[in-house]
C-alpha cells in the first residue's frame, strides 16, 4: 500500500494518479472529505484526519509499505516559518516506528539551512529529520511550480495582467506538478532509488514567456507586470501576508533571484520533466472552462 499524505492538492493527486494508474494500491490522507467519493471510485482507499493527531496518523501508515510526504503550506497570514516547522514536526514524529520500509518526499530546488528563508529553510530541515529516521528515502527537489503563474488564473484573465516578482527575461527552470507526480510514483516504486533527485521541465522559461503563453492560449493580450524587489515586502503585506511571512518570503525570493540569475542553483541529480509550459497552461484554462 502506498500512502500520500496532502493527496487532494496539485502534487499528492499527481502522485496519486500516477500510482493508481500502474495498477498500485493508494490509500490518500486529506484533511477533508470532500473528494473522498471521487477517489473510492478511482480505486483509492481514503484516510479522514488532521496532521496534528499524530497517533491516528502513525496508524495509517503502519497500514503502508510505502509513503509520500508533502509538508502543507501554511496560512500565509500566520508566522508561516513557525507552524510548517510545527508540521515538519508532526510529519516526522508520525513516521517513527511506523513500519514504512521507504519514503518520498517533496522539499525544493534549493534547499538549505537557514530561517526565515521559507520553504528553502523548512524543506531543507525536513529533509535532515527523514534522513534521520533511519528509513530508505527519496527526496524530490522540484524546480519552481509553473502552477504558481496559475493560480489565480480567473483574476489574469479579468485584468489582462499578470504578475511576477522577477524580471521579465529571467530564464528559470519551471516544472508541472505532473511531472513531479510521475517521478513520485515512479520513486515510490523502485528499489535503491537516489537519495535525492531534482527535477524541472524540458526548457527553461522567463516570466515574459509565461505572458505570451497565456495571451496566446486565452486568446487576449496579457501584460506582465514585475514587482520591483524593493516592493516585494508591502507587495506580500498588501495581499493579506503577515509581517513574519512577508520576510521570509521575500528572502526567499531573493535568494531564488540571485542564483536564477547567477546559474548557481544547485540540481542534485537532475531530472527531466515532459510537460512544456505551453502544454501545462492550455491543461489549465482548459479545466478552468
Amino acid at each position: 500500500m502506498n500512502i500520500i499524505t496532502g493527496g487532494t492538492g496539485k502534487v499528492g493527486s499527481a502522485v496519486a494518479q500516477s500510482l493508481l494508474k500502474r495498477g498500485e494500491k493508494v490509500k490518500i490522507i486529506s484533511r477533508s472529505s470532500k473528494d473522498e467519493l471521487k477517489w473510492k471510485k478511482k480505486g483509492a482507499d481514503w484516510a479522514t484526519t488532521n496532521i496534528q493527531d499524530t497517533k491516528f496518523i502513525h496508524e495509517v501508515f503502519k497500514s503502508g509499505e510505502k509513503v509520500f510526504v508533502l509538508n502543507p503550506p501554511a496560512n500565509p497570514q500566520l508566522d508561516t516559518d513557525i507552524e510548517e516547522s510545527k508540521t515538519v514536526a508532526l510529519l516526522l514524529e508520525s513516521l517513527k516506528d511506523s513500519g514504512i520500509k521507504k519514503i518520498v518526499a517533496e522539499s525544493t530546488m534549493g534547499a538549505r539551512e537557514g530561517k526565515n528563508i521559507g520553504d528553502l529553510g523548512i524543506l531543507y530541515n525536513l529533509e535532515k529529520g527523514i534522513e534521520n529516521l533511519g528509513i530508505p528515502y527519496s527526496i524530490i527537489r522540484p524546480a519552481y511550480y509553473m502552477s504558481n503563474w496559475t493560480t489565480d488564473l480567473g483574476n489574469v484573465k479579468k485584468t489582462s495582467e499578470l504578475i511576477s516578482f522577477f524580471p521579465a527575461d529571467l530564464r528559470m527552470p519551471m516544472i508541472a506538478y505532473q511531472d513531479i507526480g510521475e517521478l513520485a510514483a515512479y520513486l515510490m516504486i523502485k528499489k535503491n532509488t537516489a537519495k535525492i533527485t531534482s527535477i524541472e521541465g524540458p526548457e527553461l522559461y522567463s516570466p515574459q514567456n509565461v505572458a505570451d503563453t497565456l495571451s496566446e492560449a486565452l486568446k487576449q493580450d496579457i501584460k506582465l507586470k514585475v514587482i520591483e524587489e524593493k516592493d516585494w515586502f508591502n507587495t506580500y503585506i498588501s495581499i493579506g501576508f503577515s509581517k513574519e511571512a512577508a520576510e521570509s518570503y521575500t528572502n526567499m525570493t531573493s535568494i531564488s533571484l540571485r542564483e536564477f540569475q547567477k546559474n548557481i542553483l544547485q540540481k542534485v541529480n537532475l531530472q527531466k520533466g515532459k510537460t512544456t509550459l505551453k502544454e501545462f497552461i492550455e491543461q489549465q484554462i482548459k479545466s478552468l472552462d
